[in-house]
């Protein structure tokens, strides 16, 4: 079993499904876009300078963008 680790460590292109949230420092919006556990993401874009990151959320073909610091947050695994 492969080890979860954040979000924000993917490179464009990459998918992972969503294992874990931590929900005390993410706004109740991620929910209800789709980012749950055991949804697929695919990282589409990553601004430079830590700027945010685009992702689509496959089961619901969903493109958003979050801050960096809210992809620490989320933990993935491929």
């Amino acid at each position: 079993m492969q080890k979860s680790f954040s979000l924000d460590l993917l490179e464009v292109g990459e998918q992972a499904t969503i294992r874990q949230l931590d929900s005390s420092e993410l706004p109740s919006k991620f929910y209800e876009m789709g980012l749950l556990p055991g949804a697929v993401v695919e990282i589409k874009h990553k601004a430079p300078f830590h700027g945010p990151i685009g992702l689509q959320i496959s089961n619901s073909n969903i493109l958003i963008a979050i801050r960096k610091s809210e992809a620490l947050h989320i933990f993935v695994e491929k």
